[in-house]
């Protein structure tokens, strides 16, 4: 399987293509969008298994980016910063499933975190997207991958070029491969503050007026945020935007009064579990890479290694 064609150009689909060059495999990859014009430019990119199901091979998957991730952060060129901060829940029993693979991590006292509030402080990879995705690109490229423009209706269409595929298209993956289980679109709202100097973040996916998240980055803060399960919409909504700042401010008032430097709406592509597996009934080998929610930076270096790992060496 020496040639390999991957559909889909964001974090996912670039990663699974770093990982398949590094083996030795001649791949292309066809996208629709650039990986900064899909969910993954929109993204706060902050590692963390948000909007996917927490199953055991989603957490090896993240243990395995964390520590790329941790290494990447050496070169400040790839984008990828190691910061502290807090993840608020405000149920009796959070799952902490996710701190096993996070070495820095701390339960908070009740003095600690807001009224009917737990909270752990920790140390993780964030990643500031158009630095990152433009460094992974560049990575790509440099192992001789092809990277084409392009959308893909039909998976027949690439098998005369490939002797394998691997669908990591985001949300019309389910569609290209059939899929039994439906995907869905988790519409996530963000805007880009000017950062008044701040540099921990914070996320509060239980806070009562909505989700809520400050995640400062080099010369901006992501604001968020909203999780629409069904919406396909993708244009800024103000209404939505003006109780973001709301949220934001009363959890941080430093960034009260703090100029707006940019806006985004991104479409997570939301199932039931992720799929990484081979595909069966396609006269040549196929595999699935997709469904992963709000954590597709977070799962990316784990899920390509099993591609990778289940294509073999070319």
């Amino acid at each position: 399987m020496g040639r390999i064609t991957v559909v889909g150009g964001g974090v996912i689909g670039l990663t699974v293509a770093h990982e398949l060059a590094l083996a030795g495999h001649q791949v292309l990859v066809l996208a629709a969008r650039s990986a900064k014009e899909s969910v993954s430019g929109v993204a706060a990119a902050i590692w963390f298994p948000h909007d996917v199901q927490r199953s055991a091979q989603v957490l090896d998957s993240a243990r395995t980016t964390y520590e790329r991730l941790v290494r990447l952060a050496e070169d400040p060129a790839t984008g990828v910063r190691l910061r502290t901060g807090t993840v608020l829940a405000r149920r009796a029993d959070p799952d902490l499933s996710w701190t096993g693979a996070v070495p820095e991590h701390a339960r908070l006292d009740s003095a600690d975190v807001p009224e009917g509030a737990s909270g752990v402080r920790c140390t993780v990879p964030l990643l500031v997207t158009d630095v990152y995705l433009d460094w992974l690109l560049a990575a790509v490229l440099a192992l001789g991958v092809e990277v084409r423009a392009g959308a893909v209706t039909a998976l027949e269409d690439l098998f005369g070029d490939a002797d394998a595929v691997v669908v990591a298209a985001g949300l019309d993956s389910a569609g290209l491969l059939g899929d039994d289980e439906p995907m869905y679109p988790i519409r996530g709202q963000v805007v880009r503050l000017a950062n008044p100097g701040l540099t921990e973040w914070i996320t509060d996916d239980d806070n009562p007026q909505g989700l809520t998240y400050v995640i400062p980055r080099d010369r901006d803060v992501v604001c968020g945020g909203t999780g629409e399960v069904g919406s396909w919409d993708e244009v800024v909504r103000p209404d939505v935007e003006a109780a973001i700042l709301r949220r934001v401010c009363a959890l941080v008032p430093a960034l009260e009064g703090q100029p707006v430097l940019s806006r985004a709406v991104g479409l997570r592509p939301g199932r039931a579990g992720v799929r990484v597996e081979p595909v069966d009934g396609h006269p040549k080998p196929v595999f699935a890479c997709y469904g992963h929610g709000g954590a597709g930076f977070t799962l990316s270096w784990g899920d390509a290694a099993r591609i990778s790992a289940l294509v073999g060496p070319a």
